[in-house]
């Protein structure tokens, strides 16, 4: 009789293909929304487009963008961060830059932004917090009339935007953000400060290529 009971046991044990392959087919379901969940709560990849953010970041390096964190605590001076700049910016050049929501004097930076926001994500690096006065002087930013330590940065003291030396203050809920490859990028200088409610999260991995795998 045991030994009846085992056969049979092991006989409800085997399954059809077709029954191996439908739990397959819902195992990767639940594998591909667990990863898209994750994308959209907690942890976005994220491309780098542009030579803006050289030297600490190359054209085509990825990173891991926290979404989390942002929802929570307000971003801080010298953080890499994703957001989605004000409507407008992708026109914004180093040559032409027409996408500023106010008028102002040429020895300023852009001190407000246009209304809604663009598609487009960008990445840039936290210069200015709410309330702070910002001005640019040879590429470098100075905030609350100090100059910075950004060992990070390739300064240009020769772009139409590297020269701002007119001080704007950033509007309450409002972060002032730039590239740190000074004369090759159109970031708030041009286009204004970025609401909060923009930022996507902290960039803070970068993960391709191997040789640059590390935090930021």
């Amino acid at each position: 009789m045991p030994a009846l009971l085992r056969g049979s046991s092991a006989r409800s044990r085997r399954r059809s293909p077709g029954s191996q392959l439908l739990e397959l087919i819902l195992i990767v379901v639940v594998a591909l929304g667990l990863a898209l969940a994750i994308q959209a709560v907690l942890v976005k990849p994220f491309r780098i487009p542009t030579k803006s953010m050289v030297p600490t970041l190359e054209t085509g390096q990825r990173v891991l963008v926290d979404r989390l964190t942002g929802r929570f605590t307000e971003p801080h001076r010298g953080d890499v961060v994703v957001f989605r700049p004000p409507a407008g910016a992708e026109s914004a050049t180093n040559t032409t830059g027409n996408s500023c929501g106010v008028p102002h004097p040429p020895d300023q930076a852009c001190p407000r932004p246009t209304e809604g926001e663009a598609d487009t994500n960008y990445i840039k690096r936290v210069v200015g917090e709410p309330g702070d006065r910002i001005k640019v002087i040879e590429g470098r930013a100075y905030v609350n009339g100090r100059l910075q330590d950004e060992p990070f940065i390739s300064p240009d003291a020769q772009c139409r935007i590297c020269e701002l030396p007119k001080e704007i203050t950033v509007p309450p809920g409002h972060f002032f953000m730039m590239g740190d490859n000074r004369g090759q990028s159109a970031d708030s200088r041009e286009w204004g400060p970025v609401p909060e409610d923009s930022i996507v999260g902290n960039a803070f991995f970068t993960y391709w290529p191997p040789d640059r795998i590390g935090g930021l």
